[in-house]
């Protein structure tokens, strides 16, 4: 079975790609010894079977975090056959950095430039003939999204894993940068069109330092509002029915033991009862804003602000993230015990 590692960015369509590739066949767990999440699927091809192994998303491969030590990892190990690293057409230059590094780890490199109907839209032309004769590798265009470059992507993989190329040799991160911007410069044109020039904008007012931050204050205590105003009602509806439940439980144990009752109705149904009415109101509001968050390309752009920031505690921007989620449950879950 021919092994083969797929890579990028957070947000390029990776996992869509690998799904459409896979179907049904995969399954998932975690990297030994680490939290990170794992996919693994198989599809064959002309005969041949493939197994793809889908990395963790990561912006880099110096081993920042448990992502990038995984993903910078597993390909140095050579357990891959090769390596396809997926790109996002509207945004090259930042996506060419990691294609750079997994260059200087293995030559055995497909690149596949996702998110071309995107490009397409906001007009973003990338002429990918040209890329693959700079970056010395086979460049393949798809949109995973309407399922189109499949089978070129699939053919391209089955010429990767039969050869075989030298890694490139190491570079310095300003070089890698530089070479980025160089490259993303002679192969993208772009027309310039009004929706990618608003587009443009909303990036400046989200991420610059004098708005990028009273912004996200306002949009997360609005997201927080809405979760813990919203879940109020809801909450009320399944106490009161979850109290009437046990009522009709006390009624049906009246002649068992005091033992029992105590088991299963204080231990075992209050319990369910209580997590149930507080946690499930507050979850069902939060996720879905958060989501919309995500799917509008928000999250990325508040990580990016506060990565600055979360780096002087040795940690990365998106945990920012992981605390706001934490807070409104919590929140909520105090505000409720003291209603109570």
């Amino acid at each position: 079975m021919n092994r083969v590692a797929l890579a990028g960015n957070p947000n390029v369509g990776k996992s869509t790609l690998f799904n459409a590739l896979t179907g049904l066949r995969q399954h998932t767990g975690n990297w030994a010894g680490k939290t990170v999440a794992t996919a693994q699927g198989e599809y064959i091809f002309e005969g041949q079977e493939y197994q793809l192994v889908d990395l963790p998303g990561t912006y880099s491969l110096a081993a920042h975090s448990q992502e990038e030590a995984v993903a910078r990892d597993y390909i140095e190990s050579g357990q891959a056959d090769g390596v396809v690293v997926v790109c996002d057409a509207t945004c090259l230059e930042r996506n060419l950095i990691l294609v750079l590094q997994v260059l200087e780890l293995t030559g055995r490199v497909l690149v596949c430039v996702n998110l071309m109907d995107e490009a397409e839209r906001l007009g973003v032309e990338v002429d990918l003939p040209a890329l693959s004769k700079r970056l010395g590798v086979p460049v393949v265009g798809a949109a995973g999204g309407r399922q189109d470059g499949l089978e070129e992507l699939k053919a391209a993989i089955a010429r990767l894993v039969s050869t075989d190329a030298p890694a490139a040799p190491r570079r310095e991160p300003q070089e890698r940068v530089t070479l980025a911007e160089r490259y993303a410069a002679q192969v993208v044109r772009s027309r310039r069109m009004d929706r990618q020039r608003r587009q443009q904008k909303l990036d400046r007012l989200l991420t610059s330092k004098s708005t990028g931050i009273p912004l996200m204050l306002l949009l997360f205590g609005l997201v927080v509002w809405l979760t813990v105003a919203g879940a109020n009602g809801p909450s009320a509806l399944l106490t009161a029915l979850f109290a009437r439940i046990g009522e009709a439980l006390e009624g049906w144990l009246a002649n068992a033991p005091a033992w029992l009752r105590g088991v299963l109705l204080d231990g075992v149904y209050r319990v369910t009862a209580w997590v149930v009415a507080v946690m499930l109101p507050p979850m069902a509001i939060f996720f879905p804003l958060f989501t919309l968050l995500e799917d509008l390309g928000y999250l990325p752009r508040v990580a990016f602000v506060m990565d600055h920031a979360f780096q002087k505690c040795r940690t990365c921007g998106k945990q920012c993230l992981t605390m706001c989620m934490v807070y409104t449950i919590l929140h909520y879950r105090r505000q409720r015990i003291s209603t109570d």
